[in-house]
């Protein structure tokens, strides 16, 4: 079935799956093919195991929100239910009425400059939004990734809502791949940023480069207390290149991660701790690096966003074109991993939490490295379980 009758047939039913993510290699690009943990690494140790999540579950398709997005990467949910939605490519950001599907751009991001893997990408709203009304952003210049945060006006016409970014963080190295760009506000109100290596694995394990690390930083972007080595924005170091963050409901911080011919991997993440790059990929068991808790082959993921809902974290797979189910069962372990919607939605881009058993699914076909069919790029509802 082509990819337009698998889009056709994947929009007209509701869907009910029971079970059954990638990488380029090293000089090719990334998707090759077609909270916070505690404020202190000592409370997060502490904090009670998470109650088994039951091995089997389900996904269901409860709508398409909206369709007609241009490259969309990052997605953030306003207090009132709407979404915001970054245009990698564009370097815009749009407003998505959840109830009709409406979609109106609020402004664009000065200095964005997409090529390759770079441009607009994660987007987040600031712990204290509702008094605020900050919104975050990761992307790509002409000379390097930044951070900035910028005021979203609603009484102001549309096109005009964002105020002029004020950059918190600059200098996170760029290439062509491996740029990271998942962006998120942890449990202890601290922003946290997944950066790749840019292709060049030396970074990886440097500790004075920010690329291929997770950044933790306040939300002015400076150091976070408690962070490893006082001063320094590091968190944890030896990533290839991280798109996914989310914490789970006893505030340990999960992360996903392309390899490069072999594993790709799911992450927990630990204050400090080395995952490895460019010296072990996948589980190697090697002194001195963590090993994943989960791994797939490069040609079933390639993973790019998560979120933790109904005891499991759920991975959206580019080159893998599913949806990941890992239900996490115990202190360290999870259960098998099951996989959801194979080839019906495209490549998946970013998952993200909306409470409870619902979740928003991002696809993106548009990203110059998909098929584009009717309709793309999407946003679904779904209800896990």
């Amino acid at each position: 079935m082509n990819r337009t009758a698998r889009t056709a047939v994947g929009a007209a039913a509701v869907l009910l799956v029971a079970t059954g993510c990638s990488s380029g290699g090293g000089s090719g690009p990334e998707e090759r093919g077609n909270g916070t943990p505690s404020a202190t690494a000592a409370a997060s140790r502490a904090a009670p195991s998470p109650s088994r999540a039951p091995a089997k579950g389900s996904v269901t398709v409860v709508s398409t929100v909206t369709e007609g997005l241009k490259s969309p990467w990052g997605l953030a949910e306003l207090p009132e239910g709407d979404l915001l939605v970054s245009s990698r490519d564009e370097g815009t950001i749009t407003r998505v009425d959840t109830r009709t599907g409406k979609k109106t751009v609020i402004g664009s991001v000065p200095g964005v400059s997409p090529a390759g893997e770079g441009g607009l990408l994660g987007i987040a709203l600031s712990p204290t939004y509702a008094a605020d009304h900050m919104v975050y952003a990761y992307f790509t210049t002409v000379s390097d990734n930044r951070v900035a945060r910028m005021p979203y006006d609603e009484k102001k016409p549309a096109g005009e809502q964002l105020g002029a970014p004020n950059t918190i963080l600059r200098g996170i190295p760029k290439g062509t791949i491996h740029n990271g760009g998942r962006i998120a506000f942890g449990p202890d109100r601290m922003l946290y940023a997944g950066t790749g290596e840019t292709g060049d694995d030396g970074f990886a394990q440097d500790k004075k480069s920010l690329a291929g690390k997770i950044l933790r930083m306040t939300p002015d972007g400076q150091p976070a207390p408690g962070n490893p080595d006082p001063g320094s924005l590091v968190y944890t170091l030896g990533h290839r290149n991280v798109q996914g963050l989310a914490w789970d409901a006893d505030h340990r911080l999960w992360a996903s991660e392309f390899g490069q011919d072999t594993w790709d991997e799911l992450n927990l993440i630990e204050p400090g701790k080395n995952y490895g790059w460019p010296e072990v990929e996948g589980k190697a068991g090697r002194r001195g690096f963590t090993d994943p808790l989960e791994q797939w082959h490069t040609s079933e993921s390639s993973p790019s966003g998560i979120a933790y809902a109904e005891g499991s974290i759920w991975m959206a797979g580019l080159r893998g074109e599913r949806l990941w189910r890992i239900p996490l069962a115990g202190r360290e372990s999870v259960a098998a991993p099951q996989a959801f919607l194979k080839g019906q939605y495209g490549r998946l881009r970013t998952v993200l939490s909306a409470g409870g058993d619902k979740v928003w699914l991002v696809t993106t076909e548009t990203d110059s490295r998909g098929t584009p069919g009717p309709g793309d790029d999407k946003i679904l509802q779904l209800k896990v379980s």
